[in-house]
């Protein structure tokens, strides 16, 4: 099995890789176009801020190289976000392969729920293969921007709003939470995914 992690100007790359590892995965982290092309799975993780990442992406051209990919592609977090249309963070056009706007939680009716949503939180999933068994699980989430419920959507959570917790568009996957942060559950579903 022939794992790439997308090297990019994002954090969080290598707990990924870390995750992959305890599951017996190994993984490369690379931002070469034949490496990710070949690669049987390809994972796009991140922490950061969307238009300064958008930037790096269109930089280096791993934006065309991101939305042309044949194989199964899991964004994670900001990789998510960034796989939707367009984002309120930074005001910026994103891959568009997820046909949704990424908001900013707004808690001006609910100052109490504070932002960034941080911490664990349940999800509802649908049956898709990423997902089996997490239906109704506690997951770890860190994140002030969130792609709403659209048809795209596999599962949902409750923060504010009930906003999307996980997309699939063809063979593109993605999730707002953590799985590398979210314990036997988490890796669940990176199994789920590598074994697609």
């Amino acid at each position: 099995m022939n794992v790439a992690i997308i090297k990019y100007n994002a954090g969080n790359i290598f707990s990924v890789l870390y995750a992959l590892k305890r599951i017996g995965v190994e993984a490369i982290v690379t931002d070469d176009f034949d490496t990710i092309r070949n690669a049987d799975k390809v994972i796009f993780p991140g922490v950061g801020e969307a238009s300064s990442a958008m930037a790096y992406l269109k930089g280096k051209g791993l934006d065309k190289l991101i939305v042309s990919l044949k194989q199964p592609v899991l964004g994670i977090c900001i990789g998510e976000q960034l796989m939707c249309r367009h984002s309120e963070e930074g005001n910026v056009d994103c891959l568009g392969i997820f046909d949704v706007d990424v908001k900013r939680f707004n808690n001006t009716n609910l100052p109490e729920m504070k932002i960034p949503h941080m911490g664990w939180n349940t999800i509802s999933a649908n049956n898709n293969p990423i997902l089996k068994g997490v239906d109704g699980k506690f997951v770890y989430f860190v994140h002030s921007y969130y792609a709403p419920v659209c048809k795209h959507t596999i599962a949902t959570c409750n923060y504010i709003d009930t906003y999307s917790a996980a997309l699939n568009c063809d063979n593109f996957y993605a999730t707002q939470f953590h799985p590398e942060k979210s314990g036997d559950i988490g890796e669940l579903i990176l199994k789920n995914f590598i074994e697609l």
